[in-house]
């Protein structure tokens, strides 16, 4: 059994909480800027000292309302200021957040609310409240609801004039690290969502090695981020607590429309982002350059990069391709650096695979791309690669006192201080998850190698048996074949028979782009079945499939006319596939394959 152990560098210690990281700061650095917040047009600063203030004034307001020690709190928003002002509140009174994703459906929301017997609410928008007040038979503990965008923090703030400083100061004191900070349900791409309980131990565990591993993005002059993922995922989250604990300013972008607007104004130092991000500013750089008539130059400034990076990996660029990369920065890869905001040093990846050509890609361009892996369970990273240790196509070693091994059937197992204690009341997923050791079954599979870099090759419950009983892991041809420009998502099937086939969605963005720069009708509805889209998707299967056996091929393939979304019900809010709604809403095209 292959295993691999990363001594423990940090304690978690005996008292404290999160809260203690704001109290730090404002003890340290009072004047230093904090966060930066979006007003109208432009960027207000908010130093240490004034954050700690409105979380004050807000945790006051929770406690006037009734809130007590270890009660859960519903959070559902977008990615604004006032969700880690609202977060740090319920932190400060010793209750636990449960955040919900701000594009939940009533009945989601319901059992969020209800499973977690949440005594109150804080929600962004009218319509929001609209959606909590459809399920209040569903929701019998819930007391209170604020709305942000109807004065709910000013709301707050006054209902707990009459709170001392002695009486919040004594709420706070009292939180122990072992105590529940969050409830994060998971997006559940079968069955009713789960609701992980993160302790504050698990998030001081995490973050007391991952920010000084990554020491660079963290602590380096001037260090900044800019959230756009949702903080209802904790891959952003944990971001989140990481600025604050080590002094980085933070800033929010609630709208994916503004993202290059806001990037330009904030000018990040570091970025953190799914896959389909990279994919979407590759991709829409080289359909611009297309486009531009400039597509020759961006292809080969592209796979200079690609060349600059894997140089790196064996015995460094040579001086030709250094003098190469170097007229290629000037022309292509200095526009796509400004395209991040120009001052983007790192960037972290998770949630997906990204890939090993775009991982390349960006390194080669000067903004290395840090894989790293993580569950909601293990409040995010368990591994990640690093300024000074990257291995590409892998997600990293373990972070320092994290131990990984591989179990039964593949499966990674891992143990350390950021694993979660359990399921929200319910003892039989725990137990299926953590067994009697400590040990969290990640139900992914996984090989270590001999230097203790972990890579993953599939999903146990996502593993395919053909008919001739051969065993495919679906992503190893889902993610090269996602990655091309013109594909959204795809899904690979054959479970019980003769052979792989998939089903494809096209990105309708770059679809349309591309049809003007083939001269066809961008607005057609047959589009998607026209030959010369069809052929540039089988390339995207031929590269696919030759990455892999002869019986783990693509025979087959279908294009479908409407893209998977969220809003469809075919993805999560965490993007992830809903396999088996997929597979029954579109049980007849997979059957069609095999006709």
């Amino acid at each position: 059994m292959r295993a691999f152990a990363n001594p423990a560098t940090y304690q978690v210690p005996a008292i404290g909480s999160l809260t203690d990281d704001v109290v730090h700061q404002v003890e340290t650095r009072p004047s230093a800027i904090a966060f930066s917040r979006k007003a109208g047009n432009t960027w207000e600063d908010v130093t240490c000292t004034e954050f700690r203030d409105e979380v004050v004034a807000v945790a006051k307001g929770l406690i006037a309302a009734g809130v007590r020690p270890g009660d859960r709190v519903g959070l559902l928003s977008r990615t604004r200021y006032e969700w880690t002002l609202v977060d740090y509140a319920i932190w400060w009174v010793g209750a636990a957040t449960v955040p919900i994703y701000e594009t939940s459906p009533p009945d989601q929301i319901a059992w969020i609310l209800g499973d977690s017997d949440a005594v109150a609410c804080v929600v962004e928008t009218g319509e929001h409240l609209e959606r909590v007040g459809q399920v209040q038979d569903r929701t019998p503990g819930l007391k209170h609801a604020w709305v942000l965008e109807e004065q709910g923090i000013h709301a707050l703030s006054n209902l707990g004039t009459g709170i001392t400083d002695d009486e919040v100061e004594t709420r706070r004191s009292a939180v122990l690290p072992g105590d529940p900070a969050t409830v994060i349900y998971t997006s559940g791409t079968t069955g009713p969502p789960k609701g992980c309980v993160l302790t504050h131990a698990n998030f001081m565990f995490e973050l007391g090695v991952a920010t000084v591993e990554l020491d660079r993005l963290f602590h380096d002059e001037d260090a900044s981020t800019l959230l756009f993922l949702p903080l209802a995922h904790v891959f952003a989250r944990i971001i989140q607590v990481g600025c604050v604990r080590a002094g980085a300013r933070l800033g929010h972008s609630s709208n994916i429309m503004d993202l290059t607007t806001n990037l330009a104004d904030f000018q990040p130092t570091f970025l953190l982002a799914v896959p389909r991000v990279f994919e979407k500013v590759f991709n829409t750089a080289s359909q611009r350059a297309h486009a531009e008539g400039k597509g020759r130059i961006f292809d080969a400034a592209a796979e200079s990069a690609i060349r600059f990076s894997q140089a790196q990996d064996g015995s460094g660029p040579r001086l030709l391709r250094r003098a190469r990369r170097a007229v290629f920065d000037k022309l292509v890869y200095a526009r796509l650096r400004e395209a991040l905001g120009g001052r983007t040093a790192y960037a972290i990846s998770g949630g997906a695979p990204l890939g090993d050509r775009l991982a390349h890609f960006f390194r080669g361009i000067g903004v290395p791309v840090l894989e790293g892996y993580g569950l909601t369970e293990t409040t995010a990273a368990l591994t990640v690669n690093l300024p000074d240790a990257q291995k590409i196509g892998t997600v990293g070693r373990p972070l320092p006192g994290t131990e990984v091994k591989v179990g039964d059937g593949g499966e990674l197992l891992f143990r350390g201080g950021q694993v979660f204690p359990g399921y929200w009341r319910n003892d039989d997923a725990t137990k299926a998850a953590l067994d009697p050791d400590g040990w969290f079954h990640s139900g992914d599979i996984g090989e270590i190698d001999d230097e203790g870099f972990v890579r993953i090759t599939g999903r146990m419950k996502e593993i395919i048996v053909t008919a001739g009983g051969k065993n495919v892991a679906p992503a190893a041809l889902e993610d090269p074949i996602r990655a091309h420009p013109l594909v959204s998502q795809c899904m690979v099937v054959g479970d019980g028979k003769p052979f792989i086939a998939a089903l494809i969605t096209l990105d309708d963005e770059a679809l349309r782009t591309w049809a003007e720069q083939h001269r066809l009708d961008p607005a057609s509805d047959r589009l998607t079945q026209h030959a010369d889209v069809r052929a540039a998707i089988q390339q995207a299967v031929d590269d696919a499939n030759a990455k892999v056996s002869q019986a783990e091929s693509i025979r087959k393939f279908r294009i479908l006319p409407l893209d998977w979304t969220e809003e469809s019900g075919h993805l999560t809010p965490s993007l992830k596939l809903r396999r088996t709604v997929v597979m029954r809403d579109f049980a007849d095209e997979v059957e069609a394959l095999y006709s």
